[in-house]
Formats: structure tokens, sequence, C-alpha cells
């Protein structure tokens, strides 16, 4: 029998640590993927960061940078800045991106620092037991919020995309989901199209990839697909918020 699914050079052998029904898999795959597809892998350099991916650099078959909480723009942009011949990106859950990191995404995306990085939004923070998040959704029910996100004391949740496409340095920026088969084929042109945009010289890109946390949302894995279609994503709709690569063709 032919084999007709293998699985990506650009990742290791080594068994991830993620929980049952989590899609961090699927997000690493589909950047492994790209990556080989593009044939930039022996040349990119990932910036893992704290949070549920903080191991990343043990599943990316290339050279993978730690960053300290929230950092990784930062260290992007002096990894890329260093070696500007390199394909450097960071791989950021919300927690890290949208809360420590907030002013390193905001500066590296306004000052059109030509990195990519891949945010995982999971509308919780993960690894530290489902604390609530600044993209949890009101009334949300979190460890920190159990009687759901109050938006009078705890604010609305950040649209992160929607932030960063107003900066002029941002050059592509783009939600999606991981939820279904159609609505992962559209992860993987976002991702390829964003790391195009990098290696093109346009500028900043960011795919924001709506994802779950079925332990920390305390439901199954199909419960939780269901979650994220019935709530997430009406907060936050997919599609492209900026793309200048188009203004380059």
């Amino acid at each position: 029998m032919p084999i007709t699914f293998t699985k990506p050079r650009g990742l290791t052998d080594a068994p991830t640590h993620y929980c049952p029904g989590c899609t961090h898999g699927i997000v690493h795959r589909l950047v492994a993927e790209v990556l080989e597809e593009l044939g930039v892998l022996d040349k990119a350099i990932g910036v893992a960061p704290v949070g549920c991916s903080v191991l990343a650099f043990e599943y990316f078959a290339c050279d993978v940078f730690e960053a300290a909480h929230g950092r990784a723009p930062a260290v992007a942009t002096g990894v890329k800045r260093a070696k500007p011949d390199s394909v450097v990106f960071t791989y950021q859950g919300d927690g890290d991106l949208a809360a420590i990191g907030t002013a390193e995404i905001v500066h590296a995306a306004t000052r059109g620092e030509k990195i990519t990085t891949v945010f995982v939004n999971n509308a919780i923070y993960g690894m530290t037991g489902g604390q609530m998040a600044p993209t949890t959704l009101p009334g949300q029910v979190t460890e920190t919020s159990p009687y759901g996100r109050d938006t009078n004391i705890a604010g609305f949740p950040i649209r992160v995309s929607e932030m960063i496409s107003t900066l002029d340095g941002a050059a592509y920026v783009e939600r999606v989901s991981v939820d279904s088969v159609k609505n992962v084929l559209k992860a993987k042109m976002a991702i390829k199209r964003a790391f195009e945009c990098q290696i093109e010289g346009i500028g900043f890109s960011l795919v924001e990839v709506l994802s779950i946390c079925p332990t920390n949302w305390g439901l199954s894995p199909q419960e939780s697909m269901d979650w994220l279609r019935d709530h997430m994503l009406p907060y936050y709709p997919l599609g492209v918020k900026k793309d200048k690569t188009k203004e380059s063709e």
C-alpha cells in the first residue's frame, strides 16, 4: 500500500506533551509543512514562548530560541537583524503575547520587523491552570473568574488581529481557526502567506489561530470545538485583516 500521509520533515520525532484534544499539534504541523514547502526549513529560526508551547524547541526541526515570558518578538527582532537572510518566527499563546508581551508585539509590528508571528488564541491561560486571559470572552468562566468575566471589572477581550492591523508596519494579518478540515486548510494558506510576506521583505506578519483548551475549559474535545464555533467565532471573526502583499504583486 502506498504511503499517502507522513510526518513533515519540519517536525522532530519527539512525542509532544500537549493535553488530549489540544490543537497545538495541528498548528505545529502546519508551520512545519509550510517551512518545508517554501524550502526555508534549513534557515528557519523559531522563538518559543512561556506557555503551553514552551517546549516547542523539542518539536520543530530547526533552530529555536527560548524567550522570557512575552519577549519572543524582541528576541526575534534581534535574531532577524543579526541574520537577515534567515526566516524567523515566533510561536506564542494569548497569555504570552497579549498580556505580558503586549508591548513587544505592538512595537515589533509598528516597526515593521520582518518576522512572522503565529499567535494561538484559546481564550485562557493554559499551562498555569486556566486563569482568565486578555482574550477570555465576556461571561466566560475561568479559575480566576468563577462567575464569568465581568467586563465592568476586567474590561473586554483584546482583538489582537484587529489591533495589529491598524499599525503601519504590519504587512499581513489574518485570523484563522483549526476547528474543521476546511478551516485547517485555510489556516495553512494563511501561515504560508505570512512567511512569504517575510521572505519577500514586505514587513511584519501575524496569523492568529483560534484554538481549544479542553482541559481548562472542562469540556471534551468535541464539546470544545462546538464551544469555539458558538462563542469564539462570533467575537473573533475569521478573515484577512490586512494584506500589503497584494500591493507588491
